[in-house]
């Protein structure tokens, strides 16, 4: 779990750097930064989708776990986790909403990549953080790029960082005969087209429920079996 902590100790440092150096820059840069940051964000998602193999398996995870995401309408409750924290912190109404559309933001981009199930898989397996080291590295940048625009919900995106990425370590030798390389490279497609729309959102050019989109994540591994005993 060493590198799980790491991962989120980073989170929390980045946007701690972040959030004090947000007050001396003007908005207009700030404003700047995030849209580059969102194109960053397409462009690292546009890399992973190249990893998939099968577009039918693609479209078949998105529409499926959408459907199952929409259904329980995992984005509100989200957004509604992040409000909460953001009065628990006894901000305004308008504070806490920025707050719950940083947790969300934070929590996809932090959790959605290649290097979040394959490093932490790493570590679980065979006790090798080096991947979750480097991630941690592009996440403390992130994160506090992030901060600027999205303020303190950053922060609490760490959490789910935590909570994630833990979950896979300690689940790792249940997950290992699931997750092949050919399934996480499937994965990594499914991850990478979120990643995508949420650069989009980053720019200011889509409001896409991302979060709705997760189960997808679930669905890939179980469309990769059916097609491989077809």
């Amino acid at each position: 779990m060493i590198g799980v902590i790491v991962n989120t100790i980073a989170v929390i440092i980045g946007g701690l750097v972040g959030l004090l150096f947000k007050t001396g820059i003007p908005k207009k840069i700030a404003d700047a930064v995030m849209v580059g940051i969102g194109l960053c964000t397409v462009y690292i998602g546009l890399v992973g989708t190249l990893k998939g193999e099968n577009p039918l398996i693609l479209i078949g995870s998105i529409v499926i776990g959408t459907i199952i995401g929409t259904l329980i309408d995992i984005d509100k409750r989200l957004n509604v986790l992040g409000e909460d924290l953001g009065s628990r912190c006894k901000t305004s109404s308008a504070n806490s909403v920025s707050i719950a559309e940083g947790f969300v933001t934070g929590s996809l981009l932090f959790c959605t990549g290649a290097m979040t199930i394959v490093g932490s898989l790493n570590a679980g397996l065979s006790g090798d953080n080096k991947m979750l080291f480097t991630k941690s590295m592009l996440d403390l940048i992130s994160s506090a790029m992030m901060s600027v625009s999205l303020g303190l919900g950053i922060l609490f995106s760490a959490f789910f960082v935590l909570i994630f990425q833990g979950a896979i370590v300690l689940s790792a030798q249940l997950l290992q005969p699931i997750l092949t390389h050919s399934v996480i490279s499937e994965i990594t497609c499914v991850g990478s087209l979120m990643i995508i729309a949420l650069g989009l959102n980053l720019i200011g050019i889509a409001k896409i429920k991302v979060a709705n989109y997760l189960p997808s994540i679930l669905i890939t591994p179980l469309l990769c079996w059916i097609e491989k005993i077809i």
